[in-house]
């Protein structure tokens, strides 16, 4: 056993006679090196066969024997003193703590009975180390003012300790007009300051667009697609306007020609735009993995779009909803009625002037 697991050790003991808490470090001017009472004198008696040898106490601690009495050894002795000055110490660290401890509440209390009587009492010691953190921070943001400036290239920085505050602005004179607008940026790009912007380039799917349009020019008509467009917003996606009366030939020539291929309906749906009606037609080339739209516009008042379900089987309950939903009329249909709504329902929901009848339903 080392002589720290010793002290160690003797402390713990101590302790527990203690009751479980540590013994209170000894009066200032005790002579630590003798025993404090008669019982810790007895604790230890040495045999006298063996005086003159150094032993072990109950406690952890050497001894010397000596005329058949136990003393400490210099090293016990002072082990002794420094666990002695350690515990002084503590015990006057404790005490000021408790001391600025209880300053603290009765400090707190007087503020606290003041303002409840709606006085206000400083503290001139807070006052001092706030005035004291504000030009401290001053002065950190005047270094780091002149650092950046002198990183930057902007001049030689301010003076130490001078205040580096932003000149007022001058007062504006009486009867002077209004601050001018702010040119356009376009008047920039006349004088040369900035660059035109860049034109846009034009979609990948353009050569697609104008193939498909010139095919149906030549097959169908020329006045058959009244608008051919890319749509920015729906992925790039070719789209053409047909007129009504010729989109089943339209449709039987994007499905047949061989540039073309659009032998799958991917989608059929209806859009009410107040003015008229609309059908909109997604195919797909299931060769090519083109795409195109196209929409086919009606009147709202006796909305007509041929049928393409002979064409395609997928346009069967489409067509079914829009006329269920819409109520456009879809000749050539094998089935025509509708599909959600009852026989006997009178209006169509989707459309936006719709009032039902029981708005409860």
């Amino acid at each position: 056993m080392t002589e720290d697991d010793k002290i160690k050790k003797a402390a713990e003991e101590l302790a527990k006679e203690a009751g479980g808490n540590p013994p209170e470090p000894a009066p200032e001017g005790t002579d630590v090196s003798m025993p404090q009472n008669e019982a810790e004198v007895q604790k230890y008696k040495p045999e006298p066969d063996k005086d003159g040898e150094i032993h072990t106490n109950h406690v952890g601690a050497e001894v010397k024997v000596e005329d058949g009495k136990a003393t400490p050894t210099e090293e016990t002795v002072k082990r002794a003193e420094a666990l002695q000055a350690t515990g002084d110490e503590v015990a006057k660290e404790q005490a000021r703590d408790a001391e600025a401890a209880s300053e603290g509440k009765k400090e707190l209390a007087e503020t606290s009975g003041a303002d409840s009587q709606g006085e206000t009492v400083e503290n001139p010691s807070a006052k001092a180390v706030t005035d004291e953190d504000r030009e401290a921070k001053i002065r950190r943001a005047q270094e780091a003012r002149a650092a950046r400036a002198a990183a930057a290239g902007g001049g030689a920085p301010a003076a130490e300790g001078a205040a580096a505050e932003r000149p007022a602005r001058a007062p504006r004179a009486e009867g002077a007009g209004e601050r001018p607008a702010r040119a356009p940026r376009a008047a920039k790009a006349e004088d040369g300051d900035a660059e035109p912007p860049k034109p846009k380039e034009p979609s990948k799917n353009q050569p697609l667009l104008d193939r498909i349009a010139a095919i149906v020019a030549e097959s169908v008509g020329p006045e058959a697609v009244e608008s051919a467009t890319i749509n920015e917003k729906g992925l790039e996606i070719p789209t053409l306007t047909v007129k009504g009366e010729q989109w089943f030939k339209t449709a039987e020539t994007l499905k047949t020609h061989p540039e073309t291929g659009m032998n799958y309906l991917r989608n059929l749906s209806g859009v009410d735009h107040e003015t008229h009606l609309e059908v909109v037609y997604h195919l797909v080339s299931l060769t090519t993995k083109h795409e195109v739209c196209v929409k086919v516009k009606a009147d709202r008042e006796a909305p007509v779009v041929p049928s393409v379900t002979p064409l395609w089987s997928t346009a069967n309950w489409n067509e079914r909803e829009v006329f269920d939903l819409l109520g456009v009329d879809f000749p050539g249909h094998p089935d025509l009625r509708r599909i959600m709504m009852s026989d006997d329902w009178v209006g169509h929901p989707l459309r936006k002037d719709y009032e039902p009848l029981d708005p409860e339903v």
